[in-house]
């Protein structure tokens, strides 16, 4: 009777992998019943590292190339099963293949905006996305870490978990990169290094090696967006505080001349004159329109300058964005008393 179940058994001669499915990481060989034989070839190909397992331990790991199978070549596995008679007979073994090669345009990407610290802002909150390439460095570490004894173990199985690992990490990469937010913005391959210093040790861990980290948009909620414009502006007059009156002046502009061509005083200057100020800017409009039919050339207004207070001037504005509106000021006028206007804060 165990002359007849040895007849039946089936021997392996040739072990390989053509690795015909996309995006498997790894593959155990369909061994069902069936034995080694002693000298048989075991295949394995460019970007692939095949793993044998005996016992649920791991005993060899093979690189590219033909490898004949034999105590010489088996070293562990033979010390493991304690055999004495060269393989004479046939021995069985769970073989796994391995994918090295490198699985490229991973994306990643924040769902939510993420809060960072920064030295400009004291905290920022940040959208990004971009893609990422890794393979597997260490068969051994990834078998025992990750895919185990499955038949198979693919590139979507891995996905969520290495996309928690990127979102993870990228408060710690700025943070150590103490690289400030603006120029990570400005510079999306200085953020795309921060990064990867960052989590290569992580993908080690799992038995991969990170290749390259890409990051395509770095961008900010709508509303600190608008804060970044402002603070960037502020910065574009510096210290000069007549110039920053002036920078504020003309962002506000666009706002007032809205408000009146609205009709029935909408807008920032109707409101105004909705609260009784009508006759108090009338006085002040009256003061600065004498001022201006009367202003001298370039320089006799920059004289002027320092005695005319910026709310005034804004306050004037309005009143001209609201006659504007009505129609009693054209376009041409408006704009010419705008200018003129101006001049009085450099």
């Amino acid at each position: 009777m165990a002359l007849m179940d040895f007849i039946r058994k089936q021997f392996i001669d040739i072990i390989q992998w053509t690795e015909d499915t996309e995006g498997t990481l790894a593959w155990r060989f369909p061994m069902a019943d069936m034995e080694i034989q002693n000298g048989a070839q075991l295949l394995v190909r460019e970007s692939q590292m095949a793993l044998f397992v005996n016992e649920g331990k791991v005993a060899d790991v093979f690189g590219p190339g033909t490898h004949t199978l034999s105590t010489q070549t088996l070293p562990l596995l033979t010390y493991l099963k304690n055999w004495d008679k060269l393989f004479e007979s046939p021995f069985k073994s769970d073989v796994y293949f391995f994918s090295t090669r490198q699985q490229i345009d991973q994306k990643w990407g924040t769902p939510q905006p993420i809060t960072l610290r920064d030295a400009d802002f004291g905290a920022v909150r940040l959208r990004a996305f971009g893609n990422y390439s890794y393979r597997v460095g260490d068969p051994q570490r990834f078998h025992t870490e990750i895919s185990g004894t499955r038949g198979d173990y693919g590139v979507a199985d891995l996905d969520g978990q290495l996309r928690g690992l990127v979102l993870q990490n990228i408060s710690h990469a700025v943070a150590a990169s103490g690289i400030a937010f603006l120029d990570l913005a400005a510079n999306q391959l200085l953020f795309a290094q921060a990064l990867t210093t960052q989590l290569a040790p992580e993908f080690v861990n799992l038995g991969l090696q990170l290749e390259c980290v890409t990051v395509q948009n770095v961008s900010l909620p709508d509303e600190l967006q608008k804060v970044l414009d402002q603070k960037i502006g502020m910065g574009m007059v510096g210290n000069d505080m007549a110039r920053f009156m002036q920078y504020q002046t003309a962002q506000a502009i666009p706002k007032f001349a809205e408000g009146g061509a609205g009709g029935g005083g909408s807008g920032m200057a109707g409101d105004a004159m909705g609260l009784g100020a009508g006759v108090a800017l009338g006085q002040v409009l009256a003061h600065n329109l004498t001022t201006g039919l009367q202003a001298a050339p370039l320089a006799a207004g920059a004289a002027q300058a320092a005695n005319t207070k910026a709310e005034e001037v804004i306050a004037t504005l309005e009143k001209l964005a609201e006659l504007k509106g009505k129609g009693v000021l054209t376009q041409e006028e408006f704009d010419a008393k705008k200018a003129e206007l101006l001049k009085k804060l450099v």
